[in-house]
């Protein structure tokens, strides 16, 4: 076993970059929300139902997708998931879910904002894009 792979088998992901170690948390966050809202929109009227409150146009827009909203915020939470187990392993496959669907959102929040006139999802242009910048600034951490 050469130097650089022995190093890289030893490789120690307790001592990840904090940011990374944030970042993943974040993967965690989004997975929690998107699977929630997964269960919220497959068992309408359930005890979850008062939740929609906190954003009746986020369910008036999944009802209107209908079943097809249940599927993306199944694939949402299974990205995120992955996302997130990635980065704390940080593996190289982690890191490009993660800025995937990183970019993914921020061409979703430019849709928002320009189709919809949301102006409210711009804020996650500059978070997004610090976010994505951060990770491939930190690229060497991940193993191939």
């Amino acid at each position: 076993m050469n130097d650089e792979t022995q190093n890289r088998s030893q490789l120690d992901t307790s001592h990840s970059p904090i940011g990374v170690t944030l970042i993943a948390l974040f993967f965690v966050f989004g997975a929690t929300m998107s699977g929630l809202t997964a269960i919220m929109l497959a068992f309408p009227h359930s005890p979850l139902e008062p939740l929609w409150r906190l954003n009746p146009r986020a369910r008036d827009g999944f009802h209107s997708i209908g079943f097809w909203a249940v599927l993306l915020m199944v694939a949402v939470c299974s990205a995120c998931t992955l996302a997130a187990l990635g980065l704390k392993r940080l593996n190289r496959w982690g890191l490009w879910i993660a800025v995937t669907v990183l970019t993914v959102n921020l061409i979703g929040d430019t849709a928002n904002a320009v189709f919809a006139h949301d102006y409210r999802a711009l804020i996650g242009l500059p978070i997004g894009s610090f976010l994505i910048a951060y990770l491939i600034k930190k690229r060497s951490a991940f193993q191939p």
